[in-house]
């Protein structure tokens, strides 16, 4: 073997190492905006739930049913720990805390979405 030959099979091995390290060095930053992600759609859903719920509530409303429950209702899946409801004349107002991933504080990306029902 060369000299010219030892010293390219080191440059590959040397760049083989750097790759590696560049990858170590960027793992926090892919980690974090994948918790970030994982939050964003959390919150989204949150918003969604809460959207379709005081929808379903005011409905209820109108239709002289039981507003609170059939928020309740449309919102399967969310316990009652992390679901409020409130009517507040023909307001019906819900709020939903879903779980936050990874220890985020609930309130973060906690949705509230009130529906009216309308004059009588």
């Amino acid at each position: 073997m060369s000299g010219e030959d030892s010293v390219f099979a080191c440059g590959r091995a040397s760049e083989r190492g750097q790759a590696t390290v560049e990858v170590v060095a960027l793992l926090p930053l892919v980690v974090a905006a994948a918790l970030a992600i994982v939050a964003l759609l959390a919150a989204g859903q949150a918003r969604e739930l809460a959207g379709h719920a005081a929808t379903a509530g005011a409905m209820a409303m109108l239709q002289g049913g039981d507003p609170a429950a059939a928020a309740r209702a449309a919102a399967p899946g969310v316990p009652r720990a992390r679901m409020s409801v409130r009517l507040q004349g023909r307001k019906v107002r819900v709020r939903i805390r879903p779980r936050a991933p990874f220890g985020l504080p609930a309130r973060l990306l906690e949705a509230t979405v009130v529906a009216d029902a309308g004059p009588r």
